[in-house]
């Protein structure tokens, strides 16, 4: 029978489809791997065309990169400037200033020389330059004139999204792991921001934060200087009707099937998390065969070849604890849901003292960021840290 080079072309495109894991968790995801996610994405869509203030915040892992990214992804170009900015790696105002300035001049660059070009003409009290970077490509770099107060940095920083909305083009600033200013030291960019931004027009600004009780705390505690001054988009899980057509889906369309019942046990185990659920789908369709269908036993094969490759870290982790910091966290894994940590009940079955000492404990996890603070209760944020806590033996 003669097949036409059409027709092999699109069986060999179907195969390649097949072949390739269609569940993404390691990296910024595109609009095809979301499940659902349309009201937060509308909401901040909205927020962009209005030139409005938000804090996103969610735990880590949430997808909130992934989400603004594709929000600004979707502005007209003609029309808008976007800007997006991550602070995870900053230290200091010294460090803040120049990666916000790199910011922004690529964003309104092709290449590395315009890019030093648009530096010169946004800021006068930094000095751009053309580095190689550990690769060995050009990037741009800048250097400071002010070795004490940064005051005049960082108010040329701040004014700079008026001066390039000043072309008629609507300018939209995303801060990604807002939180890390507050590593800074002093709050000088948080009240020179509340300043600046309450007189600017047409920008927008977006502030996402993984630390969820510190972000609510820098705009929602009255003595913050960026108190009320922006709206609030928490970023929350993703229930179980959404995930079932989105899991179901993706097996169906590589040719493999999962029923909704392991679904239903799959989600149980992820608590809905969207990285987790993700990672789990992953490696549950890897051991699947083509044409095949997952069953209990392979999931389960599936969540010990992911706890066994964390083990590792996870003892490291366990062995830096103190025994009333294992005791506590080893008490959320077992507690299936709404634990209540301070009664004498839940103090005595695991053994962790006076609510005074477990809430010191407790202040201790949340600052490592292990635990988190939701509906009245705590959960452990590693979803898979939780399973692994099941196995281990209580001393």
């Amino acid at each position: 029978m003669f097949v036409s080079k059409e027709e092999i072309t699109h069986i060999a495109l179907r195969m390649m489809r097949n072949m390739e894991n269609p569940f993404k968790y390691w990296r910024v995801v595109e609009e095809d791997d979301f499940c659902n996610r349309k009201k937060e994405l509308a909401e901040l869509l909205k927020l962009m065309h209005s030139g409005g203030r938000a804090f996103m915040y969610s735990e880590r892992r949430y997808g909130k990169t992934s989400l603004v990214k594709l929000a600004l992804a979707k502005l007209p170009k003609q029309k808008y400037v976007s800007v997006y900015i991550d602070l995870w790696k900053t230290d200091s105002d010294a460090s803040f200033i120049t990666t916000v300035a790199k910011a922004y001049s690529e964003a309104l660059s092709t290449n590395v020389q315009k890019a030093v070009e648009t530096a010169k003409r946004l800021f006068s009290h930094l000095k751009p330059s053309i580095t190689l970077d550990d690769q060995g490509n050009p990037t741009i770099s800048f250097g400071i004139t002010h070795s004490t107060r940064l005051d005049p940095e960082i108010d040329e920083i701040l004014a700079a999204p008026q001066k390039i909305a000043s072309s008629g083009k609507r300018v939209v600033i995303v801060f990604d792991e807002f939180q890390q200013i507050l590593m800074y030291g002093r709050d000088d960019i948080e009240r020179q921001l509340r300043s600046v931004i309450q007189h600017q027009k047409n920008i927008s600004y977006i502030f996402l934060g993984s630390r969820k009780h510190v972000v609510r705390e820098m705009f929602l505690k009255g003595s913050r200087p960026l108190y009320r001054s922006a709206t609030q988009l928490p970023l929350g899980s993703i229930c179980e009707e959404d995930w079932q057509p989105f899991i179901h889906e993706r097996f169906r369309r590589t040719e493999k099937k999962i029923s909704s019942k392991l679904i239903h046990s799959l989600i149980e185990l992820t608590q809905g998390h969207p990285f987790y659920t993700q990672y789990l789908c992953n490696v549950a369709w890897e051991f699947c065969k083509p044409h095949g269908e997952v069953h209990e036993e392979m999931l389960q094969q599936a969540l010990q070849t992911v706890l066994e490759k964390e083990h590792y870290t996870y003892t490291l982790l366990w062995e830096s604890l103190t025994r009333n910091q294992q005791r506590f966290l080893r008490s959320l894994a077992i507690e299936e849901k709404n634990a209540k940590p301070f009664s004498s009940e839940f103090l005595q079955r695991y053994r962790l003292g006076s609510a005074s000492s477990a809430q010191r404990v407790i202040r201790s996890l949340l600052d490592r960021d292990l635990v988190d603070h939701e509906n009245g209760s705590y959960i452990i944020l590693d979803r898979f840290l939780r399973l692994w806590l099941r196995n281990i033996n209580n001393e």
